[in-house]
């Protein structure tokens, strides 16, 4: 017998062949390796501790840099100005200034201090700079501590309350900031 094979079906035989699932996306087997190489490092890092070491060389650094620290600097600033302070009451009036003045007993003047600088220069142009305002501007050299000089620009003496207000202003209106100290008439620092 004799077959026609000119008629025959080749469709089942394509569909016999095909694969039969479709192959995992490219981004799930990234993410499946991000989560294992995770995993992997902290098993490692959990596994592997570095350990601390111990002995002579640890206890030999520590001394070698306790040495090479300078020493702290001392301030002895704080104190000084707590026992050269000088609060002026702000509740003393001009009244209450006339009424000093007239007592021969109170010899006290008020001075502005605007500035302290070891730098002589640095004081002279401060004190060119409030003379250009009409201030009466001067500078006082000091010794602070152990032959350290120190010049203070001073504005002033004031005997009255008054004129020391107009002076403060006109410094609090051309952004200068100023101490204001209290002292004897004959006392010059």
């Amino acid at each position: 017998m004799s077959r026609d094979f000119a008629r025959r079906n080749a469709a089942p035989n394509r569909r016999a062949s095909a694969p039969k699932g479709k192959p995992a996306p490219a981004w799930l087997w990234f993410v499946m390796g991000a989560i294992f190489g995770a995993f992997a490092m902290t098993l490692v890092f959990t596994l592997h501790k570095p350990k601390p070491v111990q002995g002579p060389a640890v206890e030999a650094t520590k001394p070698a840099e306790s040495e090479s620290k300078t020493p702290k600097p001392r301030f002895d600033f704080y104190k000084l100005l707590q026992e050269s302070e000088q609060i002026v009451p702000a509740t003393e009036t001009i009244g209450d200034a006339e009424k000093a003045a007239e007592n021969p007993a109170s010899n006290i003047e008020y001075i502005l201090q605007v500035g302290s600088f070891p730098n002589q220069a640095e004081a002279d142009k401060l004190r060119a700079q409030l003379i250009l305002l009409n201030l009466d501007a001067h500078i006082e050299s000091v010794e602070i501590h152990k032959g350290e000089i120190w010049h203070r620009v001073v504005v002033g003496p004031f005997d009255s309350q008054e004129k020391l207000a107009t002076a403060r202003s006109a410094l609090v209106n051309n952004q200068y900031t100023a101490l204001v100290l209290k002292r004897a008439k004959n006392a010059k620092k």
